[in-house]
């Protein structure tokens, strides 16, 4: 009863702040950066807290509190709506023309600056799409629930925050398929979730979710625990189970791609002890949701690549790199260190080295850490495999990530570009993370003395 009182207390406490956050983002202007790292603060801490509390005691954490909270926390974010990000804008227009055109794809939004035929409603929205002369990057099943959000109200981005919101309790309630409920506390409440997803509208929750139906659907035998489905219990469906499961986790997978290309990186090794039918219909499954929208012209495959070769924000190695290479030069160098990185991982799996759920965590937290672009909600794809694989480096980060959103789109600081960073930022960002991964090694070492 006492731990009870404990974690209501924890949920009340971090309801005040994301109301004090909901509160400042509804005002003219975006949040004060102090005042949105000080209620970062206030609502992470206390969660890494009791997380701790529970490991310690062994006490099982109560799972209706832990789900009555979260759905607390995204209500709060559902009520308060984007700060710091401009993105719902281009989400609102695809879903826009999508509708109408049969496909987002093809036209970039500069296109209909002067043209008569947009509503109204939606000339606001098209004034606020950032990189009106590229078309759109975001891939054929997000667009879908940009779809679905156009079709209940166009122009919402409250819609389309109360869609995303039951996609992230969707992958909550699969993280309790794959850990006990104290690890899922680190995901349900997180902070940096929270705000990316509630307050925020980031689609990349979707394909996180198909990655982790995937797994659950592949993985997780009737009554096995989450002990056993992340080590590889030899507790494994019949033969005629788990055949009909890899059907349904390859098409998941293609979803999953589909939605994102981040899920790649994950899903062949996924499919490892799949058959090669299984490989088929996951290809099928992501050409076909393609094909349609190639017949009819355009895909986001163009964009991705303008993003692959242009751009660079909050970059780690890739931002060192630069300053003694080109730009291309050093983005080869992160594509091949990736390359191979991956390629030990796979060949590791294939003999039978790893069983279990994939290292997401390390395989996504290796892919950022290399890239040329780190944008906070990109830790939406690492911390999930976090959850089942707990770490302090992994958890310092969704919370050092925040420090990514002091720009000078948010200073008043007009010697800055809008996306410039401080230089102080980085080396206080990644020096966190690099102190947390320390303190992993040196824990790691003492359990094994």
């Amino acid at each position: 009863m006492a731990s009870r009182r404990t974690v209501d207390a924890v949920g009340l406490w971090c309801v005040l702040g994301y109301a004090a956050l909901a509160f400042l983002a509804r005002q003219t202007g975006e949040p004060d950066l102090r005042a949105f790292l000080l209620l970062a603060a206030w609502t992470g801490l206390p969660v890494f807290g009791l997380f701790l509390y529970f490991r310690r005691t062994g006490e099982p954490f109560p799972v209706p509190r832990l789900l009555f909270w979260a759905i607390a926390f995204r209500l709060v974010g559902l009520v308060g709506g984007p700060f710091y990000e401009d993105d719902f804008y281009r989400y609102l227009w695809d879903g826009y023309r999508f509708a109408v055109a049969g496909t987002p794809y093809g036209a970039a939004p500069e296109e209909f600056f002067v043209d008569p035929a947009v509503p109204v409603l939606f000339q606001g929205v098209l004034d606020g799409v950032n990189y009106p002369e590229l078309p759109t990057i975001y891939a054929p099943v997000t667009q879908v629930v940009f779809l679905l959000a156009y079709w209940i109200k166009p122009a919402s981005i409250a819609v389309l925050q109360a869609i995303l919101i039951a996609v992230d309790l969707a992958v909550v309630v699969l993280l309790l398929r794959l850990a006990p409920a104290r690890n899922v506390l680190l995901y349900a409440w997180c902070p940096l979730v929270v705000k990316e997803i509630a307050f925020t509208a980031h689609p990349d929750g979707i394909g996180v979710g198909l990655l982790l139906a995937a797994i659950v659907v592949a993985r997780d035998p009737i009554g096995a625990s989450s002990r056993q489905m992340r080590k590889g219990s030899d507790d494994r469906p019949r033969p005629a189970e788990r055949h009909h499961r890899w059907w349904i986790a390859a098409a998941l997978l293609g979803l999953a791609v589909a939605a994102k290309t981040f899920a790649l990186v994950l899903a062949p090794l996924i499919l490892l002890r799949a058959r090669l039918r299984h490989w088929l219909l996951f290809v099928a499954t992501a050409v076909a949701v393609y094909l349609p929208f190639v017949v009819m012209g355009g895909t986001d495959l163009v964009s991705l690549l303008t993003f692959a070769r242009d751009w660079e924000f909050n970059s780690a190695i890739f931002g060192l790199l630069k300053t003694v290479v080109p730009p291309s030069g050093a983005r080869l160098v992160v594509g091949l260190l990736f390359a191979v990185f991956w390629a030990a991982c796979f060949i590791r799996y294939a003999r039978g080295g790893e069983r279990g759920i994939p290292r997401g965590d390390v395989l996504f937290g290796v892919l950022l850490v290399l890239s040329p672009v780190i944008n906070p909600w990109y830790l939406l794809w690492l911390l999930p495999f976090a959850v089942v694989f707990p770490s302090v480096w992994a958890w310092t980060a969704s919370v050092a990530i925040l420090l990514s959103y002091i720009t000078g789109l948010n200073l008043p600081d007009y010697t800055l570009q809008p996306y410039e960073q401080p230089l102080w930022v980085r080396g206080l960002e990644f020096g966190l993370i690099g102190l947390a991964l320390a303190a992993d090694v040196a824990l790691r070492r003492r359990r094994e003395i």
